[in-house]
């Protein structure tokens, strides 16, 4: 595997407290933005039509885009280019999908000999609302069997506690981040932050048994896995950051989010990581009480 040229960072002009303030202090941020949301909207993050109910047409018209709203009763909650020619995805909070269907094809100006409504889908509240449990449920079982396979290879409490706290900050500022973005939850973007939590594992283990198993002192086996982690990490992020502009660029808006949310949970992994959990084992390292 090539490496990227990783600096051996000086640890040791940094105190504990020092190394874990910055990736606490961008947590608690996080967690503000997810509880005035919730106070405010009811919700921490926007939810989709996945979860909060509702109709998505299919729409093939030379009616504008920016004119595209005024031809129903409903103000559409979006209205999104498929990155085929004249054609767009309209969603509405209602479900009511009849109706919408008849006021498209009524008020929107026809593309040749395209049907105007290509297609339709509807999702009653009740439905999105047991989707949206669900997926909580995937969530919160996917974030518990990761923490106990922590504590499995680990069997102490710090090390462990560490990639615990790391995946959980690594979750929150993402979701943050998609409160402040507008972007909303939905079954894709749930499995992104499924893969979050696999990608936060990977990197945090990897540090943990390099500083906790492997030969060396503190800071040489520190460096050691950053060279591997960080290298895994950037490439992933430029990865996902290529699909996540390729997918805009061609009107595909859940790829296009999904990619951004990893890029961001990513570079918040490698902040978490190399610092926050880095802070946690020095500690125990060299002051904590091992069993």
């Amino acid at each position: 595997m090539a490496y990227f040229e990783v600096p051996e960072i000086d640890y040791t002009r940094y105190s504990n407290r020092q190394l874990a303030a910055v990736p606490l202090v961008v947590l608690a941020v996080a967690l503000l933005v997810l509880s005035g949301s919730f106070l405010a909207y009811g919700t921490p993050v926007p939810l989709g039509m996945d979860f909060a109910g509702g109709t998505e047409l299919t729409v093939q018209t030379t009616t504008s885009e920016g004119q595209i709203s005024a031809a129903f009763d409903e103000q559409p909650e979006s209205v999104t280019g498929t990155g085929g020619s004249n054609q767009y995805i309209v969603q509405f909070s209602s479900t009511d999908s009849q109706a919408l269907s008849d006021q498209a094809e009524a008020n929107l100006d026809q593309d040749g000999d395209a049907e105007i409504v290509q297609s339709v889908s509807s999702t009653s509240a009740s439905f999105g609302q047991q989707s949206q449990q669900t997926a909580l449920m995937g969530l919160v079982v996917a974030f518990i069997g990761m923490s106990a396979i922590a504590f499995l290879l680990f069997r102490t409490f710090v090390p462990s506690i560490a990639i615990v706290i790391s995946a959980f900050s690594d979750l929150m500022i993402p979701l943050a981040f998609m409160r402040l973005a507008g972007i909303p939850l939905s079954l894709g973007t749930v499995a992104g932050l499924l893969m979050l939590i696999g990608y936060s594992v990977d990197s945090d283990i990897l540090l943990n048994n390099h500083i906790l198993r492997r030969s060396g002192d503190f800071y040489e086996s520190t460096h050691r896995a950053m060279r591997t982690g960080i290298t895994m990490t950037v490439t992933s992020m430029a990865a996902m950051l290529v699909m996540g502009v390729a997918a805009f660029l061609l009107g595909i808006d859940l790829l296009a989010s999904i990619g951004i949310i990893l890029f961001v949970g990513l570079a918040t992994d490698l902040l978490n990581t190399y610092m926050l959990n880095l802070s946690l084992l020095r500690w125990y390292k060299f002051e904590g009480i091992r069993s």
